[in-house]
């Protein structure tokens, strides 16, 4: 029985192996097709490529912010959207805790009650974006997050009453 198992094994090792000294590879229902001819020269160097990685970046007049996008499709059509073009929404504040402006789009909603915190880029009800400065609790959609913002930092950058908002996404390794 082991005998015959071990024929099979070397049999297939074989065919593997014959394809494979031939420049071919192993596919399909024939399992064997020619490798394409190509030229190139190698420098001795591995090339490893790493994946972009998109980045959400708000600028005002004078402070240019970079926030790390979530994983949900409202932030993935907030990506496609941005990807043709930059948007300036201009943002006013509401409730000393954040500024809000209309999107000149809808996005899908993944709302959920969370507390916001300082740097949060929120959706709320799929056609307006927050950034929050403070906390709050609501059902909402974390689009985005500035890392380590106080809200010392996004009140200097963003100032009282209005401010224009210029939102565009940067891709990075």
């Amino acid at each position: 029985m082991h005998k015959r198992y071990l024929v099979m094994l070397l049999t297939v090792s074989s065919v593997f192996l014959a394809a494979c000294a031939k420049g071919q590879v192993m596919d399909g229902p024939d399992m064997v097709r020619p490798v394409e001819d190509t030229e190139t020269e190698w420098s001795g160097e591995i090339v490893t490529e790493k994946p972009q990685v998109p980045v959400l970046v708000i600028t005002t007049e004078d402070k240019t912010f970079y926030a790390d996008l979530e994983d949900n499709s409202s932030a993935e059509a907030l990506i496609e959207k941005l990807s043709s073009g930059e948007v300036t929404i201009d943002l006013h504040d509401y409730g000393s805790f954040e500024k809000v402006g209309s999107l000149p789009w809808d996005l899908p909603r993944n709302d959920e009650t969370i507390t916001t915190c300082p740097g949060d880029v929120i959706l709320y009800q799929g056609d307006q974006i927050t950034i929050y400065y403070d906390e709050n609790t609501w059902d909402f959609t974390r689009l985005a997050k500035i890392p380590d913002a106080t809200k010392d930092v996004l009140l200097e950058a963003f100032g009282e009453g209005n401010v224009s908002v210029t939102f565009s996404i940067e891709w990075r390794e």
